[in-house]
């Protein structure tokens, strides 16, 4: 009974949660970062605004699932004998995560339009409007790391927020540069957000 019992439970369980990385097939692997809990999709006040994706870079599953996928691509480079191109912001970023993602949230946010992020008007509103909501409290982003040629996400930190067992959900008002109607709104639920037991953002 026992072994029926965990063979249910496993059947139940979240890929993320029943399987290591490496077992992800890449179906689950873009699942994770394009439409699970921690992967949404920012939208504007008008339905005709183009939703952008968006997920909780700093969420451990996430940054599983980030690993894995770089893991993948560098080793079908490999075999077909190249070498993947050197990206200086990557370095940067992965350093600047390790030392700060227990104290800072990173939303990552998929944007097409690079050559915005090089107009100083457009940073200062970047700057100025992007904030984090929970209950009522408005958190000021703390920076960001723009789009390069190897990582089309703009990466925005905001400090980590003393959540409250009455906090249900937090959410991000975005202005982002390159991005038809630029403002956006996204909310994530605070109760769907759990990895091995852990809520995770």
């Amino acid at each position: 009974m026992p072994a029926l019992l965990l063979s249910l439970l496993l059947l139940a369980a979240p890929f993320w949660d029943a399987k290591a990385p490496v077992d992800w097939t890449d179906v689950e692997l873009s699942q994770l970062l394009a439409d699970s809990p921690w992967a949404l999709f920012a939208t504007g006040s008008s339905p005709n605004l183009p939703a952008v994706p968006v997920y909780l870079a700093t969420a451990k599953p996430v940054q599983l699932a980030e690993a894995e996928r770089e893991r993948r691509a560098i080793a079908k480079l490999k075999l077909k004998g190249k070498t993947p191109d050197f990206d200086p912001f990557a370095d940067e970023y992965a350093a600047w995560l390790a030392e700060n993602s227990k104290d800072q949230i990173i939303l990552a946010i998929r944007v097409g339009n690079r050559r915005e992020y090089a107009e100083a008007q457009e940073l200062d509103q970047l700057e100025k409007e992007s904030v984090l909501r929970v209950g009522k409290k408005k958190i000021q982003m703390t920076g960001y790391f723009p789009p390069s040629s190897q990582d089309p996400y703009l990466r925005i930190a905001f400090p980590r927020p003393q959540l409250q067992l009455s906090d249900k959900t937090i959410r991000f008002e975005l202005y982002l540069p390159g991005v038809a109607g630029p403002f956006r709104t996204v909310e994530f639920k605070l109760d769907t957000l759990t990895f091995a037991g852990r809520r995770e953002l």
